[in-house]
């Protein structure tokens, strides 16, 4: 390429290219370009205009040429540059969509990221560009069961309308067991955590004994009435409908919402129901104990508390439980429900609906 020393520049062109180098507002990139156009105009050479700009040769001479080329307007902008990689064809998305939702590897159960990417021959960034815009996420696997309790529609309207609309003069609580929680020791001590090291514990754990939390949340303010017990039986649910009877204002109705466990069931229960009618029992339908409200709180419970710590004896971990419940009522937070009952069951049909066609 034929290499430009002196360029010649019009009048307006040169009031232009200063004015651009006076003001104060230019981008610094423009300013040193205007300058090496200037600078060209007045016979410097190269050499002497890169060290005058601070740029290299190479620079100087690919600006006086922007310049012969496309005028002023020619330095504002950088030129377009290819893209780094070619984009992908859509193809080749397609591909590899249908690929992630209909067909798996041929040594796994579901397709990882990089496996993906030898089977349609992409770079793994890609795949996971095409995943993320769809939407897909091979690794994650959601568990569920829909109910098959003929009553279905009518518990879920039944326990979803004291969520959302509770009756006058009552508490709905919701009630229910959760069973054997183990007292678990680690067999050595854990490491603290500390700067780019997480806390550690051993995989391996001594079983000391198990209790049983009875607890009846109070969908109204959060409160949570609750005991340990060494077992499950009627016995111990009759204890601990004893419990909330003296422990709730007795001028109050009480709606608990309980599952279909046999001790909830018993003659027994039965009999103490009729002899206390401001109980009243609601059952969520078989296999939805999603729908009872005091599971959000084993959950909250297990987390924080119970999966990660350590007890030595079963009068440990009952003790832990107690102390929990005992700041989580100093200032409880109440869950809220906020699904209506007719949602619910659209979402139960579409479920359906999508098995019976995968099937």
């Amino acid at each position: 390429m034929r290499k430009i020393e002196q360029i010649s520049i019009s009048a307006a062109d040169r009031e232009r290219l200063e004015r651009l180098v006076r003001d104060r507002n230019s981008p610094q990139k423009v300013v040193w370009r205007a300058r090496i156009v200037l600078l060209a105009s007045d016979g410097s050479r190269a050499v002497a205009i890169a060290a005058a700009v601070g740029k290299s040769v190479l620079t100087v001479r690919r600006w006086r040429r922007r310049y012969v080329a496309k005028g002023v307007d020619g330095l504002l902008k950088d030129a377009t540059r290819p893209a780094r990689r070619r984009p992908l064809t859509a193809e080749k998305i397609k591909q590899v969509v249908h690929m992630t939702l209909h067909e798996k590897p041929a040594n796994a159960t579901h397709w990882s990221v990089r496996s993906m990417a030898a089977a349609a021959g992409l770079s793994h960034s890609s795949v996971q560009r095409i995943w993320r815009a769809h939407e897909l996420k091979p690794h994650l696997v959601e568990t569920f069961k829909i109910s098959r309790d003929k009553n279905f529609a009518s518990k879920v309207e039944d326990v979803v309308g004291l969520y959302l609309n509770p009756p006058d003069k009552a508490l709905v609580l919701c009630v229910d067991e959760k069973s054997q929680i183990q007292a678990l020791d680690r067999t050595q001590p854990g490491l603290p955590m500390k700067k780019g090291r997480a806390g550690t514990m051993t995989h391996d754990y001594k079983r000391n004994g198990t209790t049983t939390l009875f607890a009846a949340l109070n969908m109204l303010d959060g409160n949570v009435i609750g005991t340990c017990m060494p077992r499950h039986r009627h016995r111990e649910f009759l204890r601990f409908l004893k419990q909330i009877d003296q422990q709730t204002p007795a001028d109050l109705d009480l709606h608990l919402v309980v599952d279909n466990y046999a001790t909830h069931k018993t003659p027994a229960v039965k009999r103490w129901l009729k002899v206390h009618p401001r109980f009243h029992l609601h059952f969520t339908p078989t296999s939805a104990s999603w729908l009872n409200m005091v599971e959000r709180f084993f959950a909250e419970i297990t987390r924080k508390r119970i999966r990660r710590g350590v007890f030595r004896s079963v009068a440990e971990l009952k003790s832990a439980i107690i102390e929990y419940l005992e700041n989580h009522n100093a200032d409880p937070k109440p869950f809220i429900w906020t699904k209506s009952a007719d949602e619910i069951l659209r979402k139960v049909a579409r479920a359906k609906q999508a098995l019976e066609s995968q099937h």
